[in-house]
């Protein structure tokens, strides 16, 4: 599995379609995104990790800077969106940081 992570807007999925000479069609069918949403309503989270690493590509969007949310819930949401790309990072043979959609390469290599 790779794992490609970014901000918003920074170009992950495209990328993604890039790397893997994909369809709009085939990156809906291998590749799964906005992972970080899923985490927050999961209490078990290397079972979700361990289910999303089944895909080719898993992106996940950088939600864990700028200021700390006061809300207890969109606090909880965002650390376990962290603890989630920790694992998937993990489970990955490749993890690619895709900024102002410049890829760079955190683990693993791209081979394909």
């Amino acid at each position: 599995m790779i794992l490609i992570i970014g901000p918003l807007y920074s170009g992950k999925k495209t990328y993604a379609k890039e790397l893997m000479n994909w369809t709009d069609d085939q990156l809906a069918q291998y590749a799964v995104w906005d992972v970080q949403d899923l985490a927050a309503a999961h209490t078990n989270l290397e079972q979700l990790a361990e289910k999303l690493s089944e895909n080719k590509v898993v992106i996940a969007t950088e939600i864990g800077g700028g200021i700390v949310p006061i809300d207890p819930q969109q606090r909880h949401a965002r650390e376990a969106a962290g603890r989630l790309t920790c694992l998937l990072a993990q489970k990955a043979t490749t993890v690619i940081r895709v900024f102002c959609g410049i890829p760079t390469v955190l683990k693993g290599e791209v081979t394909l």
